[in-house]
């Protein structure tokens, strides 16, 4: 027969706290200090009470240490150390089509100073098919529409995504109203926003460079000096050939000035993104590595194949006539859709690799005086920068995104009877 043990103390409840008098009155008690201060570590917080920091080190000490471990190497990692970007075909797709749109406002803009205005209100009208599946590609990828919208409550000149957001919205509205210009018979009204969608659309081809080049992926970070030109050469390259293509097709004539310019401009920007990109994964180093292999190795290998094969064409076409030339920029428009994707899953392979991703960060060399004030500019760029409106047109506006985001989710997620009953029939 088993019995249980009396686990009743001797002194107060089960569970409770024991019963305790000082000895005196107002008695300190013993090996115990105010504030748990005899919780801290010496030789975390400082404390005078060890000799952990008792030694100084010698001048330059500290520095010769650090540099010597930068090139140290590292026998185990524990990451990862990163997370991967999310981003997928719909961002690669959206830079695509942003840097076609921006190469065509500036092909309309360089056709209105030649004088040659059909071509440029052409060139407007491509300029408006590109950038018109942008924003639904960028909603595809944040997975709700009302966070668009919500980009749009803030103004901050500091992040490139939301500067990126503003400028796809003004530019898409001033090439929709050249276009409409054109379409009432307003020549000079639409040139005039013709310049201006050029001048935005000097931004939209090149901020989603800069975008992969603020982050802390390898591939990404280091080629900060190259993506901006790399994405500017083949936003030029994709608005020259698409351009060229539409007034193939609108039966403008071989021997015209514009469409010889045109192909001479897509030729020397896609041999621009070629030379760049290359010269930038030697530069990588051993981070190249997420380039060359797996799903962002084959789209590199076929982006330079398609340029090459785009260079002989034209090439060829000198001889032959201009079909082949047509062909050359078709593959000019294939190259630069492949180059788009290679960076983006080249970003997302390199972010796995915990190798690459730690020796970039132990290659960084940031006194700390400079890295004290870089953490307080990120700090200062992470507050939130109000629109250039008064107050009472900022809240004026706030609530009325607030009020679209809403109705647009309420939406979503209770559809109408009307829509129910549509669905089912």
């Amino acid at each position: 027969m088993s019995r249980e043990d009396d686990t009743q103390p001797a002194l107060g409840t089960r569970g409770g706290p024991a019963s305790w008098a000082a000895a005196e009155p107002g008695a300190p008690v013993a090996l115990a200090r105010p504030d748990f201060g005899d919780a801290q570590w010496s030789f975390l917080y400082k404390s005078r009470d060890t000799g952990y920091a008792g030694a100084p080190p010698a001048p330059g000490q500290v520095a010769e240490a650090n540099r010597r471990m930068r090139g140290a190497t590292v026998s185990d990692l524990h990451g990862p150390f990163i997370h991967a970007p999310l981003w997928s075909w719909e961002v690669a797709t959206y830079f695509w089509f942003g840097g076609m749109a921006s190469g065509s406002a500036f092909v309309a803009l360089a056709c209105d100073a030649a004088g040659d205005h059909r071509s440029a209100a052409i060139a407007r009208k491509v300029a408006l098919g590109a950038v018109a599946p942008a924003p639904v590609l960028l909603i595809a990828d944040l997975g709700r529409p009302e966070r668009f919208l919500n980009m749009m409550r803030i103004f901050k000149p500091r992040s490139p995504m939301n500067t990126g957001a503003w400028c796809l919205v003004a530019f898409s509205g001033s090439n929709a109203l050249g276009v409409g210009c054109d379409l009432v018979g307003r020549p000079k009204a639409a040139r005039a926003l013709g310049g201006l969608t050029a001048l935005l659309g000097s931004y939209l081809g090149s901020y989603t460079g800069v975008l992969l080049a603020c982050t802390a992926v390898p591939v990404w970070g280091r080629s900060r000096t190259i993506l901006g030109p790399a994405f500017v050469a083949t936003a030029s390259a994709t608005g020259a050939a698409a351009t060229r293509l539409v007034l193939v097709a609108s039966g403008l004539p071989h021997s015209h000035p514009t469409r010889r310019a045109l192909g001479t401009i897509e030729t020397a920007s896609m041999l621009a993104e070629l030379t760049i990109s290359t010269l930038g994964e030697r530069r990588l180093g051993d981070a190249a590595e997420a380039l060359r292999r797996g799903r962002p190795g084959l789209y590199f290998r076929a982006a330079k194949s398609l340029v090459w094969l785009g260079l002989s064409l034209r090439l060829i076409a000198r001889r032959t006539g201009p079909r082949e030339h047509d062909l050359a920029s078709f593959m000019y428009l294939a190259a630069a859709l492949a180059f788009r994707f290679g960076w983006v899953y080249g970003g997302k392979a390199s972010a796995t690799d915990d190798a690459v991703v730690a020796a970039t960060a132990r290659g960084r060399r940031v006194p700390q005086n400079d890295q004290h004030q870089a953490w307080q500019e990120r700090a200062m760029s992470t507050r939130r920068s109000p629109l250039p409106l008064p107050r009472a047109a900022r809240r004026a506006y706030g609530e009325a995104v607030r009020r679209a985001s809403l109705a647009i989710e309420r939406r979503l997620r209770h559809p109408s009877p009307a829509d129910t009953n549509h669905s089912t029939d």
